[in-house]
């Protein structure tokens, strides 16, 4: 016997069943019903992340030394946030003392922002001319250093980062060195010697509070020798140093930058390091240059200097 329904319990019906199916749905979409006006794409991992269960620990937040997501080029990475803005303090007896190299600066590969404009095909420039009024106002010279201005030349040279990628630095050199470092810089270009910054640095810079970290190539500075009294190669822009924090200065128990520390272990094979023998030094030799990590009585494994001092 086939039982009869009025119409309206028919439509009734029909709709709680239409209801139940929309929610079946739902469950199975894991959309809220009535909420899915809007499409989610999500790119799949290769194999899908278990959901968490009430016991586990929360996530580890990232200290605020460390990007949430860090670029990277290449194999280099962005600077830490806190790079050259941590101030280190002396001891009691004033003096700076070396430190432990932080875990983000062991095997320092950072990508170069771009201070010049890079060249625009890849390759190899270099420009030299007298030193522009602007140029010299933002260096360290003044008119009680020993070489006067216009025994100054303005240099730009290309160079390769970590990154990689080609960029751009400037120099301000002595006027009878410009055209040997030229050669220099492109040969340290051709053997893809990474450099991670090289530009010209003020006397607020060189003088301002150590923070250890820093690593620009460079070679105009107005100061004397560490130490002495006497002036400086680097005060005759006849000196130059290569990536200070992989190379750095040591001399007992002082180490210059300070956090420099894991780069006394020569024998490593991290980038960035001058090597005996290596691009660098023949570089500079080949234009009659003298290299710091030949000295007896202390290493100075950044520096390079017309006559070996």
């Amino acid at each position: 016997m086939v039982l009869r329904m009025p119409r309206g319990a028919r439509a009734l019906a029909l709709l709680i069943l239409v209801a139940c199916f929309g929610y079946a749905l739902a469950a199975c979409s894991g959309v809220p019903a009535g909420r899915g006006s809007a499409a989610v794409f999500v790119t799949p991992s290769a194999s899908p992340a278990p959901a968490p269960s009430a016991s586990a620990s929360p996530a580890p937040v990232p200290s605020a030394s460390l990007a949430t997501h860090q670029p990277t080029v290449n194999s280099a990475t962005a600077a830490p946030a806190w790079l050259g803005t941590r101030v280190l303090k002396p001891g009691p007896n004033g003096v700076i003392a070396a430190r432990a190299t932080p875990p983000e600066l062991r095997d320092r590969s950072i990508i170069t922002v771009d201070d010049l404009p890079p060249p625009a095909d890849g390759r190899f420039h270099a420009t030299s001319k007298p030193v522009p009024a602007s140029v010299l106002a933002r260096s360290s010279w003044t008119e009680d250093c020993p070489v006067p201005s216009t025994d100054l030349r303005y240099v730009t040279v290309s160079f390769r980062g970590f990154d990689r990628h080609a960029h751009t630095g400037e120099l301000l050199v002595n006027k009878k060195a410009a055209t040997g470092l030229i050669s220099v810089f492109r040969q340290l270009f051709a053997a893809n010697f990474p450099i991670e910054r090289m530009r010209i640095s003020s006397a607020a810079e060189l003088n301002g509070p150590p923070t250890g970290d820093g690593n620009t190539t460079e070679a105009f500075a107005c100061r004397p020798v560490r130490g002495q009294t006497s002036w400086s190669q680097h005060a005759y822009g006849l000196a130059v140093d290569i990536n200070p924090f992989q190379n750095p200065y040591h001399k007992g128990k002082t180490v210059l930058p300070e956090l420099a520390t894991a780069y006394l272990d020569r024998t490593s094979t991290w980038p960035g390091i001058v090597k005996p023998g290596g691009p660098v030094v023949r570089a500079f030799h080949s234009i009659g240059w003298k290299w710091g990590g030949d000295y007896q009585s202390l290493k100075d494994f950044m520096h390079f200097s017309a006559n070996g001092g």
